[in-house]
């Protein structure tokens, strides 16, 4: 606390990371990062851009080969696309351009807990909408008219998807307001929203080259939609930071984009791998709600989550938990390597073995 600070400020509940571990191995299954590398063309490029003595200058202010590259790859004008410094980035300027109104957002209860922060951080007025008792998004409390739409597809921490047909009716029933849909996870099974931008002026959807891609470390998010969404969302880039990308990111995104085989392969693997750890948790008692990202949402019925995660943790074994209502006795577990699931795997099995079930503190 200090004098100095801005009002504001004494108002602001911060967004907490996930725990990047000093361990000296972890398996590090809390942050929804890839298990696989990314694209060998990825380190490829960076080695050349490195090589040119390019790190001197500026990059280009407008990303304009990496919007191009990702307009191609969508099917749409590079004037649909907007790049950011990571989709945290993105949803930022959405949240500022977009969102501000005399009717307030509305987003899940449960879901990505930077857009509570965002909304107090920029004074828009939200309405946390209860998800039903599965965890399921109800289309029916964001269909009505009723002010801007801000939907994670698939969710999270629940990795619940919703179908395309419900994204098309939210759009068709709220043409007065912009319907955001963050698909931050959309490459592992999910519907993506993007075929619907061509015939629904209000629709602007927001990727991230952070898990399917393998990128978390270069920071490059994007939203895509009508023109004029985003030469707002230009607007307010170009009124707070004008390079927001740097050259290695930029040619970094464009090289993993142009490799879509090796794209592909990765996400199969995550899936693979997602449907096999959910059915060794299953096997150890653990309720598994269907996913459709790269983590699984769990709780075992008798034993406490906070206990679970202490003891992995000791064990070098780092999860997420959130102690937050109605989920505080969840874990979300991102989906590693077969090795990495198979060693969260063995410390469940002793742990569920050695310690006997002791009350929950659970909150449904």
């Amino acid at each position: 606390m200090s004098r100095f600070w801005s009002d504001v400020i004494h108002r602001l509940t911060p967004y907490i990371p996930g725990e990047q571990p000093a361990h000296a191995n972890p398996v590090k299954l809390n942050t929804n990062e890839n298990p696989y590398p990314p694209s060998p063309r990825v380190v490829d490029a960076i080695r050349r851009e490195l090589d040119q003595d390019t790190l001197r200058k500026y990059p280009d202010p407008e990303s304009c080969a990496l919007r191009q590259t990702v307009a191609r790859y969508h099917g749409l004008s590079s004037e649909q696309v907007f790049v950011g410094n990571g989709s945290d980035e993105v949803l930022a300027h959405v949240f500022q351009a977009l969102l501000k109104h005399d009717r307030p957002v509305r987003f899940p209860d449960i879901s990505y807990s930077f857009y509570p922060v965002y909304a107090r951080l920029y004074g828009v007025a939200f309405e946390a909408k209860p998800l039903d008792r599965d965890f399921t998004i109800n289309i029916d409390d964001y269909a009505p008219s009723g002010g801007p739409v801000l939907l994670p597809n698939p969710n999270a921490p629940t990795g619940l998807a919703l179908r395309l047909t419900d994204i098309a009716r939210l759009l068709t029933e709220n043409p007065g307001f912009v319907v955001v849909i963050d698909e931050a996870y959309v490459d592992f099974g999910a519907e993506s929203a993007v075929t619907l931008i061509p015939s629904h002026p209000n629709l602007l959807v927001v990727q991230t080259t952070s898990k399917a891609r393998s990128l978390a470390g270069m920071r490059v998010g994007f939203a895509l939609g009508n023109e004029a969404l985003i030469h707002a969302l230009t607007r307010v880039k170009d009124s707070f930071n004008s390079y927001p990308i740097d050259r290695l990111a930029q040619v970094a995104a464009v090289a993993a984009y142009e490799d879509d085989a090796w794209f592909r392969m990765t996400c199969a693997k995550v899936v693979k791998s997602r449907e096999r750890l959910a059915k060794g948790l299953r096997a150890q008692g653990f309720e598994v709600t269907p996913s459709t990202a790269n983590f699984v949402f769990a709780r075992h019925p008798a034993r406490d989550a906070t206990t679970l995660t202490a003891l992995l943790r000791a064990q070098g074994i780092f999860v997420r938990h959130f102690d937050l209502p109605r989920i505080n006795q969840h874990l979300r577990i991102s989906v590693g390597t077969d090795d990495e699931c198979d060693a969260l795997l063995r410390s469940l099995r002793s742990i569920l073995a050695t310690y006997e079930p002791y009350p929950t503190t659970e909150n449904i």
